[in-house]
């Protein structure tokens, strides 16, 4: 692929990302289980860590995964960390999301959104593209984008991110 084909490209899909930011900024492009809409500002930025969980019903890992992150957000509570889950499944599927969800008891929030959305917006807060499920974003108290990761992700890998962040973060003060 030439060169000048591949900036052309690269703008353009900057170009739709923040597209896709400016409308998630005033239209929601997910909604929670039930149907209403819901941005991931909702949860983020309310004082405690929030890790995001991308997922699809289909996907193997996830499949696999889902009930660590269950309890990895049921013994996280207390300590300030809380787990969302989005759901790629769109619209047509969201049936298989909610069986999903009940088949993992996941008692965390979980939203839904289509399959290109949640792409745009994962590139554009993550300035990168989004490769698979799972996908995992962790946000600071204060609701900024602290870490971006594709692929599984252990429960004690994202505590002990956060213990050494905010570590880090108390040796600044």
């Amino acid at each position: 692929m030439s060169r000048v084909l591949k900036a052309c490209l690269c703008g353009l899909l900057i170009a739709i990302s923040t597209i896709a930011v400016a409308q998630a900024e005033s239209h929601s492009i997910f909604t929670d289980l039930n149907g209403e809409p819901r941005k991931l500002e909702d949860y983020t930025g309310k004082g405690k860590w929030q890790v995001v969980m991308i997922w699809a019903s289909d996907c193997h890992i996830c499949n696999k995964e889902a009930a660590s992150y269950a309890r990895f957000h049921e013994s996280q509570g207390d300590d300030g960390v809380g787990v969302i889950g989005i759901s790629m499944d769109g619209e047509e599927n969201k049936a298989a999301a909610l069986a999903f969800v009940e088949r993992h008891d996941l008692s965390f929030p979980n939203l839904i959104g289509e399959p290109g959305m949640v792409g745009l917006y994962y590139a554009a807060l993550a300035k990168e593209s989004l490769r698979g499920t799972p996908t995992f974003l962790i946000f600071g108290p204060s609701g900024e984008l602290a870490a971006a990761q594709a692929g599984a992700v252990p429960p004690d890998a994202i505590t002990r991110f956060i213990a050494k962040h905010d570590s880090t973060r108390s040796a600044g003060r």
